[in-house]
């Protein structure tokens, strides 16, 4: 199996989520929006087991980024924001799921603003992490 490839789709997947989701309470739907947030959850919680098992059955905690010249920053300036912004994400998206799952409505938008760009940013940018290591730099 493919695990950084699963990954990759699981981030892309949570992202489509999270979007449907959005999209679904800006329109009032709010049954559907609770769906589509806790299918994003569900998605990043099944990333995150596929994640910690790929690094522990195959190469550790390290995937080596072999490009060179002005790419190498910005690759780097990617990851180092996706995985600051991934451990931030996992204390904001448990606080707005609760708050939402409790009906506390104004403490759930307070988190939510900051959380969905921040979860949208990390799902986005997972995806471009595996392009860079497994397609556009491979090893």
């Amino acid at each position: 199996m493919n695990l950084p490839a699963v990954n990759a789709s699981l981030n892309a997947a949570s992202g489509v989520l999270l979007l449907i989701g959005y999209w679904h309470m800006r329109n009032k739907r709010i049954a559907q929006h609770k769906r589509f947030m806790i299918a994003a959850c569900i998605t990043s919680l099944v990333f995150l087991c596929c994640y910690v098992l790929n690094h522990y059955l195959r190469h550790g905690v390290v995937t080596r980024f072999t490009g060179t010249g002005v790419i190498r920053p910005i690759y780097f300036t990617i990851l180092i924001s996706h995985t600051i912004l991934a451990i931030a994400i996992v204390p904001l998206a448990i606080v707005s799921v609760r708050n939402g799952l409790k009906m506390r409505v104004a403490q759930h938008r307070r988190v939510a603003k900051w959380t969905f760009p921040i979860w949208m940013y990390v799902s986005v940018t997972g995806v471009i992490v595996y392009f860079f290591l497994y397609h556009w730099f491979p090893t």
